[in-house]
Protein backbone atom coordinates (compact mmCIF):
# COMPACT_ATOMS: atom_id res chain seq x y z
CA UNK A 1 0.00 0.00 0.00
CA UNK A 2 1.55 3.27 -1.17
CA UNK A 3 1.56 6.42 1.12
CA UNK A 4 -1.02 8.41 -0.58
CA UNK A 5 -3.54 5.53 0.53
CA UNK A 6 -2.34 5.36 4.00
CA UNK A 7 -2.81 8.91 4.46
CA UNK A 8 -6.15 8.39 3.18
CA UNK A 9 -6.63 5.41 5.36
CA UNK A 10 -5.83 7.15 8.53
CA UNK A 11 -8.07 10.66 7.30
CA UNK A 12 -11.35 8.38 6.99
CA UNK A 13 -10.66 6.95 10.37
CA UNK A 14 -9.70 9.96 12.15
CA UNK A 15 -13.00 12.23 10.90
CA UNK A 16 -15.02 9.27 12.13
CA UNK A 17 -13.24 9.03 15.34
CA UNK A 18 -13.29 12.77 15.97
CA UNK A 19 -17.08 13.01 14.90
CA UNK A 20 -18.54 9.88 17.15
CA UNK A 21 -15.88 9.81 19.96
CA UNK A 22 -18.00 11.28 23.00
CA UNK A 23 -17.08 10.06 26.56
CA UNK A 24 -13.55 11.68 27.11
CA UNK A 25 -10.02 9.98 26.61
CA UNK A 26 -10.69 6.93 27.71
CA UNK A 27 -13.56 6.21 25.75
CA UNK A 28 -11.73 7.59 22.46
CA UNK A 29 -8.58 5.11 23.16
CA UNK A 30 -10.87 2.29 23.41
CA UNK A 31 -11.85 3.14 19.91
CA UNK A 32 -8.55 3.31 18.80
CA UNK A 33 -7.35 0.05 20.24
CA UNK A 34 -10.63 -1.62 18.57
CA UNK A 35 -9.93 0.33 15.01
CA UNK A 36 -6.18 -0.35 14.49
CA UNK A 37 -5.54 -3.25 16.69
CA UNK A 38 -8.42 -5.60 16.31
CA UNK A 39 -9.93 -4.64 12.73
CA UNK A 40 -7.31 -2.62 10.89
CA UNK A 41 -4.20 -4.86 12.51
CA UNK A 42 -1.93 -1.69 11.80
CA UNK A 43 -0.54 -2.07 14.78
CA UNK A 44 -0.03 -5.37 17.61
CA UNK A 45 -1.53 -5.13 21.17
CA UNK A 46 2.30 -4.68 22.85
CA UNK A 47 2.73 -1.90 20.77
CA UNK A 48 -0.14 0.11 21.07
CA UNK A 49 -0.11 -0.46 24.72
CA UNK A 50 3.80 0.66 24.55
CA UNK A 51 2.40 4.25 22.71
CA UNK A 52 0.03 4.33 25.25
CA UNK A 53 2.41 4.29 28.16
CA UNK A 54 4.47 6.75 25.80
CA UNK A 55 1.46 9.56 25.99
CA UNK A 56 1.44 9.77 29.72
CA UNK A 57 5.18 10.47 29.89
CA UNK A 58 5.01 13.82 28.12
CA UNK A 59 2.74 16.92 28.10
CA UNK A 60 -0.80 17.29 26.55
CA UNK A 61 -4.11 15.47 25.63
CA UNK A 62 -3.99 11.78 25.85
CA UNK A 63 -5.97 10.60 23.46
CA UNK A 64 -4.84 13.02 20.65
CA UNK A 65 -1.53 12.29 21.35
CA UNK A 66 -1.54 8.80 20.49
CA UNK A 67 -4.05 9.49 17.23
CA UNK A 68 -0.98 11.57 16.14
CA UNK A 69 1.25 8.35 17.57
CA UNK A 70 -1.11 6.20 15.47
CA UNK A 71 -0.37 8.58 12.43
CA UNK A 72 3.36 8.64 12.89
CA UNK A 73 3.54 4.44 13.26
CA UNK A 74 1.61 3.84 10.05
CA UNK A 75 2.92 7.00 7.49
CA UNK A 76 5.54 9.15 9.00
CA UNK A 77 5.77 12.98 9.98
CA UNK A 78 2.79 13.38 7.18
CA UNK A 79 0.63 10.75 8.89
CA UNK A 80 1.07 12.18 11.81
CA UNK A 81 -0.11 15.59 10.77
CA UNK A 82 -3.02 13.81 9.23
CA UNK A 83 -4.14 12.03 11.91
CA UNK A 84 -3.90 14.07 14.69
CA UNK A 85 -5.77 17.40 12.51
CA UNK A 86 -8.65 15.28 11.74
CA UNK A 87 -9.41 13.90 14.93
CA UNK A 88 -8.90 17.36 16.43
CA UNK A 89 -11.21 19.88 13.50
CA UNK A 90 -14.44 18.15 14.07
CA UNK A 91 -14.38 19.06 17.50
CA UNK A 92 -12.89 22.60 16.98
CA UNK A 93 -15.89 23.26 14.71
CA UNK A 94 -18.54 21.75 16.37
CA UNK A 95 -17.35 23.61 19.73
CA UNK A 96 -16.80 26.54 17.45
CA UNK A 97 -20.65 26.23 16.42
CA UNK A 98 -21.37 26.58 20.25
CA UNK A 99 -19.15 29.17 21.26
CA UNK A 100 -21.06 31.78 18.27
CA UNK A 101 -23.89 30.32 19.56
CA UNK A 102 -23.43 30.70 23.39
CA UNK A 103 -22.17 34.58 22.47
CA UNK A 104 -25.11 35.41 20.52
CA UNK A 105 -27.55 33.80 22.94
CA UNK A 106 -26.26 32.66 25.74
CA UNK A 107 -27.55 35.34 28.14
CA UNK A 108 -31.02 35.17 26.91
CA UNK A 109 -33.80 33.25 29.40
CA UNK A 110 -34.37 30.66 27.33
CA UNK A 111 -30.62 29.57 26.77
CA UNK A 112 -29.90 30.13 30.73
CA UNK A 113 -32.35 27.22 32.18
CA UNK A 114 -30.07 24.76 30.24
CA UNK A 115 -26.73 25.73 31.37
CA UNK A 116 -28.23 26.21 35.20
CA UNK A 117 -28.53 22.04 34.71
CA UNK A 118 -25.69 21.10 32.87
CA UNK A 119 -23.43 23.14 35.63
CA UNK A 120 -23.54 20.42 38.62
CA UNK A 121 -23.97 17.43 36.04
CA UNK A 122 -20.62 18.71 34.68
CA UNK A 123 -18.98 18.59 38.06
CA UNK A 124 -20.70 15.13 38.73
CA UNK A 125 -18.93 14.09 35.58
CA UNK A 126 -15.27 15.20 36.37
CA UNK A 127 -15.67 13.66 39.24
CA UNK A 128 -16.70 10.16 38.29
CA UNK A 129 -14.15 10.72 35.97
CA UNK A 130 -11.22 11.00 38.13
CA UNK A 131 -12.65 8.66 40.93
CA UNK A 132 -10.60 5.10 39.06
CA UNK A 133 -7.70 7.69 38.79
CA UNK A 134 -7.47 8.62 42.52
CA UNK A 135 -7.77 5.08 43.13
CA UNK A 136 -5.15 4.07 41.21
CA UNK A 137 -2.95 7.49 42.15
CA UNK A 138 -2.89 7.13 45.81
CA UNK A 139 -1.37 4.17 46.07
CA UNK A 140 1.19 4.36 48.83
CA UNK A 141 1.35 6.57 51.82
CA UNK A 142 4.07 8.97 50.48
CA UNK A 143 2.00 9.79 47.38
CA UNK A 144 -1.16 9.71 49.40
CA UNK A 145 0.78 12.46 51.65
CA UNK A 146 1.57 14.65 48.81
CA UNK A 147 -2.34 14.51 47.11
CA UNK A 148 -3.61 15.93 50.44
CA UNK A 149 -0.77 18.61 50.58
CA UNK A 150 -1.55 19.52 46.82
CA UNK A 151 -5.16 19.43 47.38
CA UNK A 152 -5.10 21.70 50.69
CA UNK A 153 -2.78 24.24 48.61
CA UNK A 154 -4.62 24.51 45.38
CA UNK A 155 -8.09 25.14 47.66
CA UNK A 156 -5.70 28.34 49.13
CA UNK A 157 -5.09 29.53 45.61
CA UNK A 158 -1.26 28.29 45.39
CA UNK A 159 -0.16 27.99 41.22
CA UNK A 160 -1.48 24.91 39.64
CA UNK A 161 1.80 24.51 37.60
CA UNK A 162 3.81 24.73 40.40
CA UNK A 163 2.09 22.46 42.22
CA UNK A 164 2.39 19.97 39.49
CA UNK A 165 5.91 19.96 38.66
CA UNK A 166 6.55 20.53 43.13
CA UNK A 167 5.15 17.55 43.80
CA UNK A 168 7.10 15.59 41.21
CA UNK A 169 10.73 16.80 42.18
CA UNK A 170 9.75 16.28 45.81
CA UNK A 171 9.17 12.96 45.13
CA UNK A 172 11.78 12.28 42.56
CA UNK A 173 14.31 13.71 45.28
CA UNK A 174 12.99 11.75 47.82
CA UNK A 175 13.34 8.71 45.45
CA UNK A 176 16.93 9.77 44.78
CA UNK A 177 17.58 9.57 48.86
CA UNK A 178 16.22 6.09 48.56
CA UNK A 179 18.25 5.39 45.28
CA UNK A 180 21.37 7.87 45.47
CA UNK A 181 23.15 5.95 42.72
CA UNK A 182 20.39 5.61 40.15
CA UNK A 183 19.14 8.62 39.34
CA UNK A 184 21.46 11.26 39.38
CA UNK A 185 21.75 11.56 35.55
CA UNK A 186 17.90 12.02 35.61
CA UNK A 187 18.09 15.51 37.74
CA UNK A 188 19.30 17.44 34.41
CA UNK A 189 16.73 15.79 32.25
CA UNK A 190 14.09 16.41 33.61
CA UNK A 191 15.17 20.07 35.20
CA UNK A 192 12.06 21.99 33.56
CA UNK A 193 10.71 24.60 35.63
CA UNK A 194 7.45 25.96 35.62
CA UNK A 195 7.12 29.57 33.96
CA UNK A 196 6.50 32.58 36.61
CA UNK A 197 2.95 33.94 36.11
CA UNK A 198 3.02 37.67 34.78
CA UNK A 199 0.03 39.88 34.88
CA UNK A 200 -1.17 40.57 31.60
CA UNK A 201 -2.26 44.30 30.30
CA UNK A 202 -4.65 43.33 28.03
CA UNK A 203 -5.61 40.01 26.17
CA UNK A 204 -4.25 40.00 22.73
CA UNK A 205 -4.16 37.44 20.40
CA UNK A 206 -0.11 37.25 21.03
CA UNK A 207 -1.22 36.88 25.19
CA UNK A 208 -3.50 33.96 24.15
CA UNK A 209 -0.68 31.91 22.15
CA UNK A 210 1.73 32.61 24.55
CA UNK A 211 -0.95 31.51 27.39
CA UNK A 212 -1.91 28.48 25.76
CA UNK A 213 0.98 27.59 24.17
CA UNK A 214 2.69 27.10 27.70
CA UNK A 215 -0.12 24.87 29.18
CA UNK A 216 -0.19 22.59 26.19
CA UNK A 217 3.76 22.41 27.00
CA UNK A 218 3.72 21.80 30.54
CA UNK A 219 -0.17 20.14 30.89
CA UNK A 220 0.53 16.17 32.36
CA UNK A 221 -2.84 14.29 33.07
CA UNK A 222 -6.11 13.87 31.50
CA UNK A 223 -8.16 16.77 30.15
CA UNK A 224 -9.89 17.23 33.31
CA UNK A 225 -6.15 19.21 34.41
CA UNK A 226 -6.88 21.94 31.75
CA UNK A 227 -9.48 23.70 33.65
CA UNK A 228 -7.62 23.95 36.51
CA UNK A 229 -5.09 25.24 34.43
CA UNK A 230 -7.80 27.69 32.97
CA UNK A 231 -8.49 29.00 35.86
CA UNK A 232 -5.02 29.65 37.34
CA UNK A 233 -4.03 31.32 33.84
CA UNK A 234 -7.22 32.77 32.80
CA UNK A 235 -10.22 33.19 35.79
CA UNK A 236 -7.74 34.24 38.63
CA UNK A 237 -6.11 37.43 36.72
CA UNK A 238 -9.79 38.45 35.69
CA UNK A 239 -9.98 37.23 31.97
CA UNK A 240 -12.29 34.79 32.05
CA UNK A 241 -15.34 34.48 34.34
CA UNK A 242 -15.73 31.20 36.37
CA UNK A 243 -19.48 31.03 34.41
CA UNK A 244 -17.73 30.97 31.41
CA UNK A 245 -15.22 28.76 32.33
CA UNK A 246 -18.22 26.09 33.38
CA UNK A 247 -19.85 26.67 30.23
CA UNK A 248 -16.83 25.76 28.34
CA UNK A 249 -16.33 22.81 30.33
CA UNK A 250 -19.94 21.81 29.80
CA UNK A 251 -19.39 22.48 26.12
CA UNK A 252 -16.23 20.46 25.96
CA UNK A 253 -17.87 17.91 27.46
CA UNK A 254 -21.32 17.79 25.14
CA UNK A 255 -19.27 17.90 21.83
CA UNK A 256 -17.15 14.70 20.72
CA UNK A 257 -13.30 14.55 20.05
CA UNK A 258 -10.56 16.54 22.11
CA UNK A 259 -11.87 17.63 25.79
CA UNK A 260 -8.76 20.31 25.04
CA UNK A 261 -11.71 21.58 21.88
CA UNK A 262 -13.27 23.86 25.26
CA UNK A 263 -9.94 25.74 24.20
CA UNK A 264 -11.64 27.47 21.06
CA UNK A 265 -15.05 28.56 23.20
CA UNK A 266 -12.65 30.00 25.29
CA UNK A 267 -10.60 31.49 22.92
CA UNK A 268 -14.11 32.65 21.25
CA UNK A 269 -15.25 34.49 24.24
CA UNK A 270 -12.35 36.48 24.70
CA UNK A 271 -11.79 37.28 20.88
CA UNK A 272 -13.60 36.21 18.45
CA UNK A 273 -13.21 33.89 15.63
CA UNK A 274 -9.21 35.06 15.44
CA UNK A 275 -9.36 34.36 19.28
CA UNK A 276 -10.35 30.80 19.05
CA UNK A 277 -7.65 29.57 15.81
CA UNK A 278 -5.13 31.28 17.75
CA UNK A 279 -5.84 29.39 21.04
CA UNK A 280 -6.76 26.00 19.03
CA UNK A 281 -3.36 26.28 17.46
CA UNK A 282 -1.44 26.58 20.71
CA UNK A 283 -2.92 24.61 22.63
CA UNK A 284 -2.16 21.34 20.34
CA UNK A 285 0.81 22.52 18.54
CA UNK A 286 2.95 21.07 21.31
CA UNK A 287 1.30 17.62 21.43
CA UNK A 288 2.72 17.17 17.28
CA UNK A 289 6.37 18.69 18.38
CA UNK A 290 6.62 16.33 21.42
CA UNK A 291 5.03 13.09 19.74
CA UNK A 292 7.37 13.67 16.53
CA UNK A 293 10.87 14.28 18.64
CA UNK A 294 9.97 11.46 21.44
CA UNK A 295 8.43 8.48 19.12
CA UNK A 296 11.63 6.87 19.09
CA UNK A 297 12.51 7.14 22.64
CA UNK A 298 8.91 5.34 23.62
CA UNK A 299 10.64 2.59 25.08
CA UNK A 300 13.56 4.02 26.81
CA UNK A 301 11.21 6.66 28.55
CA UNK A 302 8.77 3.93 29.35
CA UNK A 303 11.71 1.79 31.40
CA UNK A 304 12.69 4.69 33.50
CA UNK A 305 12.41 4.41 37.09
CA UNK A 306 13.05 7.90 38.11
CA UNK A 307 10.67 9.37 35.51
CA UNK A 308 8.18 6.55 36.21
CA UNK A 309 8.14 8.13 39.91
CA UNK A 310 8.14 11.84 39.12
CA UNK A 311 4.50 11.06 37.26
CA UNK A 312 3.63 9.10 39.62
CA UNK A 313 3.29 12.43 41.95
CA UNK A 314 2.25 14.39 39.18
CA UNK A 315 -0.65 12.13 38.61
CA UNK A 316 -1.51 12.67 42.29
CA UNK A 317 -1.21 16.22 42.08
CA UNK A 318 -3.72 16.36 39.00
CA UNK A 319 -6.10 14.56 40.81
CA UNK A 320 -5.81 16.51 43.88
CA UNK A 321 -6.25 19.43 41.72
CA UNK A 322 -9.19 18.44 39.84
CA UNK A 323 -10.90 17.61 43.09
CA UNK A 324 -10.41 21.14 44.38
CA UNK A 325 -11.51 22.99 41.52
CA UNK A 326 -14.51 20.63 42.17
CA UNK A 327 -14.95 21.85 45.50
CA UNK A 328 -15.05 25.53 44.22
CA UNK A 329 -17.13 25.12 41.19
CA UNK A 330 -19.50 23.30 43.59
CA UNK A 331 -19.26 26.23 45.95
CA UNK A 332 -20.46 28.54 42.94
CA UNK A 333 -22.74 26.34 41.39
CA UNK A 334 -25.32 24.28 43.81
CA UNK A 335 -27.12 26.52 45.73
CA UNK A 336 -30.36 25.38 45.99
CA UNK A 337 -32.81 21.99 45.64
CA UNK A 338 -32.97 21.88 42.14
CA UNK A 339 -28.96 21.97 42.02
CA UNK A 340 -28.13 20.03 43.98
CA UNK A 341 -30.90 17.54 43.18
CA UNK A 342 -29.27 17.52 39.51
CA UNK A 343 -26.08 17.24 41.21
CA UNK A 344 -26.85 13.88 42.60
CA UNK A 345 -28.76 12.24 40.35
CA UNK A 346 -25.83 13.13 37.92
CA UNK A 347 -23.45 11.47 40.67
CA UNK A 348 -25.65 8.30 41.11
CA UNK A 349 -25.27 7.85 36.86
CA UNK A 350 -21.77 8.96 36.77
CA UNK A 351 -20.95 6.26 39.24
CA UNK A 352 -22.75 3.42 39.17
CA UNK A 353 -23.62 3.68 35.24
CA UNK A 354 -19.89 3.80 33.78
CA UNK A 355 -20.97 2.85 30.26
CA UNK A 356 -23.42 5.55 29.80
CA UNK A 357 -22.13 8.37 27.88
CA UNK A 358 -21.06 11.57 29.81
CA UNK A 359 -23.20 13.13 26.63
CA UNK A 360 -25.86 11.90 27.46
CA UNK A 361 -25.33 12.90 31.41
CA UNK A 362 -24.93 16.58 29.87
CA UNK A 363 -28.04 16.71 28.19
CA UNK A 364 -30.52 15.16 31.37
CA UNK A 365 -28.48 17.64 33.18
CA UNK A 366 -29.76 20.40 30.73
CA UNK A 367 -33.40 18.62 30.71
CA UNK A 368 -33.60 18.73 34.74
CA UNK A 369 -32.76 22.49 34.81
CA UNK A 370 -35.10 23.45 32.35
CA UNK A 371 -38.42 21.29 33.96
CA UNK A 372 -37.15 22.47 37.60
CA UNK A 373 -36.86 25.83 36.50
CA UNK A 374 -40.68 26.07 35.95
CA UNK A 375 -41.33 25.48 39.66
Amino acid sequence: MNEKQRLKELAQLFLKLGIIGFGGPAAHIAMMQNEVVVKRKWLDEQHFLDLLGATHLIPGPNSTEMAIHIGHERAGVKGLIVSGLCFILPAVFITGFFAWLYKAYGQLPEIQPFLYGIKPAIIAIILGAIFPLAKKSFKTIPLTFIGIIVLVLSLLQFNEIALLFGAGFLSLFWFSIQNKNSVQRNWISLGILPASQTTLAAVSNWNLFLIFLKIGAILYGSGYVLFAFLDAELVAKGLLSRTELIDAIAVGQFTPGPVFSSVTFVGYQMNGFSGAAVSTLAIFLPSFVFVALLNPLVKTLRNSKSFSVFLDAVNVSSVAIIISICIQMGAETITDWRTILIAIISMIVAFYYRKINSAFIVLGGAFLGYILGLF
